[in-house]
């Protein structure tokens, strides 16, 4: 029998590195001597690649760039000692390679992605590993799920996505693998119930549930 794929989402679905994240955003609107946004509102941005967060924040496209070295600068110096996994992330990593070929596809950096999964003890279960730097068109388009199937030389049957907000699911949707929601991270579960798909506590249970289908 040919193995599953699994494809997991970074920021709240594996790990927590809200923290860094918003410090990133701090020191960036601070080199610019900008009012510092709001954390609520920069917490509902996480998953969104920075140049769309940094635009739906109110910053000139042509600054954007900018904007996003100065988080930069700051970010590469904080995000190992100020990132987690989140509760049973690494049993379900653990887990879902046994019977999964396993890759990451997500908005941040894999210039970030790769070390901080390999400080984190997790980094040796993925085959591939997908972000922002990797593709033109970042979730939610399928342009990084394609791309992390024909690195996996899989193809999309018994393929699945697991992301804790919108752009992980409409992106699965798009690539027309499996979506799988997780509510441990930065949208609702009542946001993500209008998708009807099958939503869960944590990676955990999402991965039993994808083991137990046939």
């Amino acid at each position: 029998m040919s193995k599953k794929t699994i494809l997991f989402d970074l920021d709240g679905t594996l790990i927590d590195s809200t923290s860094a994240i918003l410090d990133g955003f701090d020191a960036a609107f601070k080199a610019f001597n900008e009012p510092l946004q709001d954390h609520e509102s920069i917490k509902a941005l996480i998953g969104f690649p920075l140049d769309i967060a940094f635009e739906k924040l109110g910053v000139a496209k042509e600054k954007i760039n900018e904007y996003i070295n100065a988080y930069r600068s700051v970010y590469q110096k904080i995000y190992i000692e100020q990132t987690s996994l989140l509760p049973l992330a690494k049993e379900s990593v653990y887990e879902a390679s046994l019977f999964a070929d396993l890759a990451v596809v997500t908005t941040k950096s894999s210039k970030f992605s790769k070390p901080l999964l390999s400080c984190l003890g997790i980094g040796e279960y993925f085959k591939v590993i997908i972000g922002r730097d990797d593709v033109i068109n970042p979730k939610p388009h399928a342009e990084p799920i394609l791309l992390a199937l024909e690195k996996l030389s899989k193809s999309k049957k018994d393929a699945f996505m697991i992301g804790d907000t919108h752009l992980d699911i409409q992106a699965a949707c798009n690539a027309k693998i499996t979506p799988i929601a997780v509510s441990s991270g930065y949208e609702s579960k009542e946001s993500l119930a209008k998708f009807k798909i099958p939503i869960f506590d944590n990676t955990y249970k999402a991965i039993q549930h994808i083991k137990s289908i046939a």
